[in-house]
Order: structure tokens, then sequence, then C-alpha cells
């Protein structure tokens, strides 16, 4: 609206200054929220006494092969040294329908807290109108425009604390999403390596189909020259069938696991995307810091200790609810001529004052003070119980490296003693020297060795996303 066209809104607008800044002299008297308590109250108030934390992570042998000295970097989905990774994580984050809604969650959050603060400033509305009467051949022109402003003084803290609550709230949910890029990187980089490991299954089914193929071919040769058992036949074609079964499963789980991606990703499951057929290297041990730094660094433990502080500052606002409310209002006008000649005057102004003492007959505000108590000793012991999670969730994936890294290379000595010790069957069999069950045995031996093999790979990568997750540092530079 143009405010020139109306001189008295323009008359009532420059003095609204004035009137603002003599009710803001007043905010110097009222009281401002207490701050939430520093972190370290917050850790010894949410965990029990008998809790410790230690100084440092524990620690099994040959330590050095899954960590290294320093702090945690960050940028740790780099260190795959995968390019397409690197593409599909950036579509994820973009097209993402569940990291969508936490997003959308963050624009509430920060309308909330728009809202509490508003409450801390004057309302002020500007009005104007006009009437014009005719009667008996004259004709009565009435206008005018006033101006009013309300304030509740915040004596006492409540909308400050009810102000600092929302912002609180807001930086919670700006954690929360956070987290949940974060878990979202890593679901999305697991789901990669499971697709992996399900496209090399299936490549490895295939071998074995042509494997049991070949022997079956081998045994019917051996028989019809009069070599062979007709129940070697039975056996070779029963475990082509069971090979043929397994690659049927095995293109199924493939195809699943390419359509989960492709939903992460915000594309229709048409189980379309490309995968590769080799894994890449694990990469070498990283830098994992001192629990202490983990309260700091993990976005749920950061969300956790906001809603803390969030529940403090509700307290003081359902305590400060109890106490008397005053409120400052002020008005004034300047009618045309006319009707300022009715009513035998010009300009006007008004300034009042309302007093309002709650009086807590039925207990229901100090029932407020119980509840917000109430809610602040469940966001307490809800950071402690993230926060030993946390702990657990380190330990734990520091400790499975190891494991995983040594079970690694006991399959990898499975898998090429099973592949030698075959070969000689094989070689024993066409001699006559051992049956064929022998030689079915350790073929089917060998093929289990190889599907472990590719597990404990695939194993292997997502623990270490898993162990980036646990420790909280963010997956870009």
């Amino acid at each position: 609206m143009n405010y020139n066209n109306f001189p008295n809104i323009r008359f009532l607008l420059s003095h609204a200054r004035l009137l603002l800044a003599g009710i803001a002299l007043i905010i110097t008297a009222c009281a401002t929220p207490e701050p939430a308590p520093p972190l370290e109250d917050i850790v010894e108030q949410a965990l029990p006494e008998t809790t410790e934390i230690a100084e440092s992570f524990g620690e099994v042998p040959s330590w050095e092969d899954v960590i290294a000295e320093g702090a945690v970097k960050d940028g740790w989905l780099a260190s795959f040294e995968d390019e397409k990774l690197l593409e599909i994580v950036d579509e994820a984050l973009k097209n993402n329908r569940d990291l969508a809604v936490v997003s959308a969650n963050l624009g509430v959050a920060a309308g909330l807290a728009t809202q509490a603060g508003a409450q801390l400033a004057p309302a002020v509305a500007v009005g104007a109108g006009g009437q014009s009467t005719a009667r008996d051949g004259s004709t009565t022109n009435v206008s005018g425009a006033g101006l009013s402003a309300s304030w509740e003084l915040d004596i006492w803290g409540k909308l400050g604390a009810t102000a600092s609550a929302a912002e609180e709230e807001y930086r919670a949910t700006a954690a929360d999403l956070e987290a949940a890029r974060q878990s979202l990187v890593a679901q999305t980089a697991k789901a990669w390596f499971l697709a992996t490991e399900a496209n090399l299954q299936n490549q490895l089914a295939g071998e074995a189909v042509d494997l049991y193929s070949q022997t079956l071919e081998i045994v019917q040769t051996r028989l019809d020259v009069g070599a062979g058992q007709p129940q070697d036949v039975y056996l070779a074609k029963a475990d082509l069938a069971g090979a043929e079964e397994r690659q049927r499963q095995a293109l199924g789980a493939f195809t699943q696991s390419v359509r989960s991606i492709e939903v992460l990703l915000g594309r229709y499951p048409a189980a379309e995307l490309e995968v590769p057929r080799v894994f890449v290297p694990t990469p070498p041990g990283i830098p994992i810091g001192i629990p202490a730094e983990l309260l700091e660094r993990r976005p749920d433990l950061i969300a956790a200790e906001r809603r803390v502080a969030a529940a403090y500052q509700r307290i003081d606002a359902a305590k400060a609810a109890k106490l008397p409310s005053v409120s400052l209002t002020a008005a004034g006008g300047n009618p045309s001529n006319e009707l300022a000649n009715l009513l035998g005057g010009g300009s006007f102004f008004t300034l009042g004052a309302n007093f309002v003492a709650p009086l807590d007959i039925g207990g229901g505000l100090q029932a407020q003070v119980e509840i917000e108590t109430a809610n602040q000793e469940a966001a307490l012991a809800t950071y402690g119980s993230i926060a030993l999670n946390a702990f657990n969730e380190v330990e734990s994936a520091l400790t499975n490296e190891f494991l995983l890294l040594e079970r690694e290379g006991f399959l990898a000595d499975s898998v090429g003693n099973n592949e030698s010790a075959l070969g000689i069957t094989k070689t024993q069999y066409d001699v006559g020297q051992v049956d064929f069950l022998s030689v079915l045995q350790l073929q089917a031996r060998t093929l289990n060795s190889q599907i472990s093999l590719i597990r404990i790979k695939n194993a292997r990568l997502a623990q270490r996303v898993d162990l980036h997750l646990a420790l909280g540092g963010s997956f870009s530079e």
C-alpha cells in the first residue's frame, strides 16, 4: 500500500517511532532467560554416576591395521576412490524423498522459532477509512486514520524462554537434518557395495552352472564308454539343478539390490542401474580420535543436547507463566476536519497498561511446570542413552574392523586351498583313483568358500562405512 496517498497515516507513522522507542526503554527491566547448562553438566546429569567416559577407545591386537593416529577426518566418502559412488550419492542427496521430509521439517522449525521470537516485539496495526453521507441535499464526508500498538512486557522472561526453546528446537532439527544426510550417504554407499556383492554372487552362480554342466558332460561321457557309474550321472544332474536354482536366487537378489538403490536415488525402481563387477579395495586405517570428541561431533548427539537445552527453557517459561503479566497498549488517530468538528477536537492519543495476575486455583499452571520438568528429565535420559549407544557403536565397529580383516585373510586361504585340492581331485578322478562323489564334495566346498569370501569383502566395506558414521565425521570435504 502506498501510504503517501494518506497524509493522516503518514503523520501517525512519523510519531509511531517515538511511541515505540519510548516503550522499548522498558525492555531493560525485563528478565532474560537463563542459559542452558554447558555440555559437561548435561553429560554429568545424563549419564549414571557409575559411567566414566574412557580417555581412549579400546584396543585389540594389531590395532595399527585398522586405525591411524590423529583426529577424525572429514571427506570419508572419497576415501573409497569410487567416482560412480560419488555421483549416485550426490543424486540421492538431491532427490531422496525421505530426506526431503526432514528438510521440510527444518523449515517448519524455523517458522516456529520466528513466531516465538515475534512475541517479544510490540504488535502494531494501522487503519484508515472514510465514509460519505448525503442528506437533504448536503453531503458529509467522514475520514480518518488510526495507529494502535500493544506489547506484553516480558518481565519474568516467559516469552524470552519460549523463544529460546523454539530456537533450540530449530538447532536440534538442523542437527537432525545433518544426521539424516549422513545416514542417507551411508545407506547409499552400503547399498552400492551390497549390489556389487549381489552382482558378483550372480556371476559366480553362473560360473557354477557352467562348471556343473561341464561336469555332467564328463560323467555322461565316462558312462557311455563304460568307465563311469550310472549314479554319478544322477548326482551330476542333481548338482546342476541345484546350481541353476541358486543362480535364479542370486539373480533375484541382484535385481532387488539394484531397485533398492534406485529408490534411494528417487528413481523409478526399474533395475536398470549399472553396478560394478568388482569391489573397490577397503581403504587403509583411519584416525578415530577420542571418546570425548564424539559428543561434540555426532549430529544425533548435538540434536539431543539442543533438546535438553530447549527443555530447560520450557521449564523457565512454565514457571514464569505463574507470575503476573503486564501489557502496554497505545492508540492514536487523526480524523478529518469534519469529524473533528463533530467530536469537538482534532488528533487523539491514548496510552494504557494492563496488569493480570493468574490464579492457579485448579493447579493447571503448576501441573505444566511438573510436565516440563518431567520432559526435561526425559530429554536428559534420552541424551544419555544416545551417548552410550554412540560409544558402543564406535567400540563395536573398531572390533569388527579387526575381526573382519582377519576373517578375510582366513577365507582367502580357504579359497586357495580348496581350489588346489579340487584340481588334484579332478586329476585323480580322471585316472580312477577317487570316486565322483569326492569331486562333487570339493566343488561344493570351493563354491561355498568363494561365496563367503565375496560376502566378507562386502562386510568389510560396509563396516568401514558404519565406523565413519559412528565416529560422526562428515562425508564431504
